[in-house]
């Protein structure tokens, strides 16, 4: 089963105000420069997308009504959801802050799977307020298929012998995992429907699309082994040094303090968190340990993190001894991605954050650092 939370901020934000029920609205950066974090059914029609800047919105849709988000809120009605399922369902995984997939592998013998799913977003809806829909089917690419085709606030059961007939005339485009560039391709190549690509030798798809051919030819066939993960929420995110000699070197700690940060924030984004708590820790000569830490809104990037890790060591180190290790830590993690971040973010921030996170990926998390960071290395 996957389940998606519909138009996620959006309907949290017309929940909170009932009077943007049915009008055109927009969540995300209110300057010209910022960017739509989430946007409603209405102004989709006019095409505006999440991830689009504020000013071609504005634009496309001059009558939307621009709302700057509150992520507090959104992690709240967030955890309300996953709270309900965690109750309820034998086995889930929390793909993001709006997205469930759940395994109820074995239920027909004793329920009835489709009867649970319906009695499960019966209860989501009624607790929280919130529109869901969700996809119902034998393993994850269909189910998320399903739920994609369903909405808004649906329901779609796909049985095993219907799975093909169900993808066969759908776009490409709705294969988990197919990128704009790998959609570009396969349409230079004349592949436009799911039919289409899964009547392609597999190998044909591997050698136009590289590793990730075979599993797009898979999926398209309907094909995927990948299991649910069970779920566990990890509260903090850690990174610590100790010196092979003290020091006092303020400029080498402050150096080593943004390679640590900088690490950790990207580990956070790849794993789809956000910290509200910053912490810096610091262990002097004698053992002597202190940590200051504050708290913040929700965020990922380095720019914001840097500084406040800077301003917490500059409070926190005044004693002017000899330090023996320094460590950072984010904690009261939530899930968001990138995009809960840019309320407030110009674009081409945003879309740099993006690039470098791409190469970090595919070559390690060394392959682009601040120049700062390659001296706290030595």
């Amino acid at each position: 089963m996957h389940l998606d939370l519909d138009t996620f901020f959006v309907s949290v934000e017309r929940l909170r105000n009932s009077t943007l029920e049915g009008k055109p609205l927009i969540v995300g950066g209110a300057s010209d420069r910022g960017v739509v974090s989430a946007c409603s059914y209405e102004t989709r029609q006019f095409g505006v997308y999440s991830g689009m800047s504020m000013k071609m919105a504005r634009i496309l849709c001059p009558n939307s009504i621009v709302i700057q988000g509150d992520f507090d809120q959104y992690v709240y009605y967030s955890r309300m959801v996953t709270d309900i399922i965690a109750e309820q369902a034998p086995v889930y995984e929390k793909m993001s802050i709006d997205e469930h997939y759940l395994d109820l592998t074995g239920m027909d013998r004793f329920f009835g799977t489709l009867q649970w799913a319906k009695e499960l977003k019966a209860r989501i809806i009624k607790e929280s307020g919130l529109p869901i829909s969700y996809g119902l089917s034998l393993n994850k690419t269909v189910a998320k298929i399903a739920t994609g085709e369903s909405k808004p606030n649906g329901a779609l059961y796909v049985e095993a012998s219907r799975v093909t007939p169900f993808m066969d005339p759908l776009s490409i485009r709705k294969i988990p995992g197919i990128g704009v560039k790998s959609f570009q391709m396969l349409r230079t190549m004349g592949v436009s429907s799911i039919l289409n690509l899964r009547t392609i030798p597999p190998n044909m798809v591997e050698r136009v699309l590289g590793k990730s051919g075979l599993d797009v030819w898979k999926k398209a066939n309907g094909i995927d082994t990948t299991p649910v993960k069970q779920y566990t929420e990890r509260q903090s995110i850690s990174s610590e040094r100790t010196f092979e000699q003290d020091t006092t070197d303020v400029e080498r700690l402050l150096d080593v303090l943004v390679g640590m940060t900088e690490k950790l924030a990207f580990e956070m984004r790849q794993k789809h968190k956000v910290t509200s708590c910053v912490a810096v820790k610091i262990r002097y000569s004698n053992f002597d340990t202190h940590t200051k830490q504050v708290k913040i809104a929700y965020s990922s990037f380095d720019h914001l993190l840097i500084d406040i890790v800077k301003q917490l060591f500059a409070t926190l180190y005044n004693r002017r001894m000899l330090i023996r290790l320094i460590g950072v830590k984010f904690s009261d993690l939530a899930y968001g991605s990138q995009q809960l971040d840019l309320f407030d973010t110009q674009i081409n921030r945003a879309s740099l954050y993006q690039n470098l996170d791409k190469l970090r990926a595919i070559y390690g998390d060394h392959i682009v650092q601040r120049a700062s960071c390659l001296k706290g290395r030595k």
